[in-house]
């Protein structure tokens, strides 16, 4: 699944007994002087050049004030002579502005780089953030810089299979799959994973995270900073922890929102078995609240009869998709979003409660395929692919993987086989594979730093940011209790909100852990329209 990882008790009992060191590592060598010597050399090229920011491409839709510019950062780092890619790049210029202070002129910092993870999610548009209340005092302090990383659409974009495909309903989605729907989406997966060697070749293998890891020195270099000053989501969490690792004298200041469980052992197969466990509770959190708000939904006073109403929908689905679109591929689609964001608890309710009366129209709104966004998908998914199962051994039997996820199904059946199909052509994949990198810093190698975690994220569930805070030495972790929604940064918490604009702005860190208390469940609201809603996932 895109994001990262993960738990309720049953699931964790469950994984205890599942597969820990998956097959298929090709003894691909680690990175070594070679790459070190090729970031060397791409920073300093990139130092000398810098870059000239200017209007951005139209296909961005970015406004006037966010300028936009391009470093080039080489394929393989291994070869730093050969051939190279340009990654783009946008900013905001520190406006030097204190909003609670007219009169004040705040001095620059430097560069804040943004990442908002998936892999294969864009932060071009992160600059245009600097105008909401919650982040003008960052916007004050720092230029502000988003980039596409490399494979992401107009970095050197990959590709899979032709969009369209991405654009079709309805499908099905079986809580337990037949073993004929197992063989269908095996020869999918298959032919997905052909799709990826043939459309970008040799080049393929070089999509990994130890090369967004040097990109982001490249980019440091590029921009003029001596140190990085860094804030990544999910799977940008795990990249910059990589950077940490690799570059730690170059580090200022970094913030780890939503903190993926970096042990070497997790990535990625594991990983995402532990977060289909967690999804599970999550999808327990939003019935929960539901059942809470039967007076206005109308879907049951308890969790199991809003599952219950729930299932009635997928079966209804199946027979008659929903404005001819809309399958239970796409309403679980649709869900899964719930798991990620409780702020969409209220508008897929809504949805729910409104087909079971008779209007499909607001399910039709948040479920069915959205043509325009196909080819933006089908590269984010391609890059997520990519990156994944490039960068560690995956099980190549599909023995392996059935045997797991039919255990796993049996406690947490909501998300577990449409986080297999997902994953699925890791094991068949066609490039090399690399072993994880050991992420650890020593006592005094970084500054300290900031991670992020709420306690009920099932996407990068709690025990990846303990696992996370154990390695990087020193670094501090703050903890919004009794909530789960995946990014926490700036959002309707003020205490962590504080912690960071403390942290980023003055260099002021908290005792090794700290707690706030959760943020407000959301208030049952009438129908929205529908909004683009994309989930990073590591």
């Amino acid at each position: 699944m895109r994001v990262p990882a993960l738990y309720p008790v049953a699931g964790a009992l469950l994984l205890t007994t599942l597969s820990t060191a998956p097959a298929g590592s090709t003894g691909a060598p680690a990175p070594g002087a070679a790459e070190g010597y090729g970031v060397m050399m791409a920073a300093a090229r990139a130092k000398a050049a810098g870059i000239t920011f200017a209007g951005c491409p139209k296909e961005l839709d970015l406004p006037g004030h966010v300028k936009c510019g391009t470093v080039s950062v080489p394929l393989d780092y291994a070869h730093p002579d050969g051939r190279q890619i340009k990654l783009t790049v946008s900013r905001v210029q520190a406006t030097h502005k204190d909003p609670h202070n007219s009169k004040r002129r705040v001095p620059r910092q430097g560069a804040l780089v943004y990442n908002p993870g998936g892999p294969g999610a864009s932060g071009l548009h992160f600059p245009m953030i600097g105008v909401l209340p919650a982040w003008k005092r960052l916007a004050g302090a720092y230029d502000l810089v988003g980039y596409a990383p490399r494979g992401v659409r107009p970095s050197a974009p990959v590709s899979c299979q032709d969009p369209k495909q991405l654009a079709k309903g309805p499908s099905d989605a079986p809580t337990h799959p037949s073993e004929a729907y197992k063989r269908e989406r095996i020869a999918r997966a298959k032919a997905y994973a052909r799709g990826c060697a043939e459309r970008t070749g040799s080049a393929l293998r070089h999509y990994n995270s130890l090369n967004n890891a040097r990109d982001l020195d490249v980019l440091r270099a590029a921009l003029g900073e001596r140190k990085l000053t860094f804030m990544g989501a999910s799977y940008g969490t795990y990249f910059g922890a990589l950077y940490a690792t690799l570059f730690p004298s170059h580090v200022r200041r970094m913030v780890f929102d939503s903190a993926v469980n970096p042990d070497p052992a997790q990535i990625w197969y594991r990983s995402n078995l532990l977060q289909s466990a967690a999804f599970e509770g999550r999808w327990a959190d939003f019935r929960e609240w539901v059942a809470k708000h039967h007076a206005v939904y109308g879907l049951g006073d308890t969790a199991d009869e809003v599952l219950r109403h729930y299932d009635k929908v997928r079966a209804r689905l199946a027979v008659k998709p929903a404005g001819g679109k809309v399958g239970p591929e796409q309403l679980q689609e649709a869900f899964l979003q719930a798991g990620y964001y409780d702020d969409y608890w209220p508008a897929r309710a809504q949805a729910l409660s409104a087909y079971l009366k008779g209007n499909p129209k607001p399910l039709v709104e948040l479920a069915a395929p959205v043509t325009e966004a196909a080819a933006e998908e089908e590269n984010s998914n391609a890059v997520y692919t990519a990156v994944e199962c490039n960068d560690a051994p995956w099980p190549t039997d599909w023995a392996v993987w059935d045997r797991d996820n039919t255990r796993l199904a049996r406690v947490a059946p909501f998300e577990t086989w449409d986080n297999v199909w997902m994953n699925l052509p890791c094991a068949y994949w066609q490039a090399p594979r690399q072993e994880p990198l050991d992420v650890r810093t020593g006592p005094g190698e970084v500054p300290p730093l900031l991670i992020l975690a709420a306690e009920r994220d099932a996407a990068t569930p709690y025990d990846g940011a303990l696992e996370m805070h154990r390695r990087l030495s020193g670094s501090v972790l703050v903890t919004e209790r009794d909530a789960g929604t995946h990014g926490i940064a700036y959002g309707p918490n003020a205490c962590v909100n504080g912690h960071i604009d403390a942290y980023l702005l003055e260099g002021r860190l908290p005792a090794r852990r700290a707690a706030c208390a959760g943020h407000p469940e959301p208030k049952p609201s009438a129908p929205q329209k529908r909004r683009h809603e994309a989930a990073a996932r590591p």
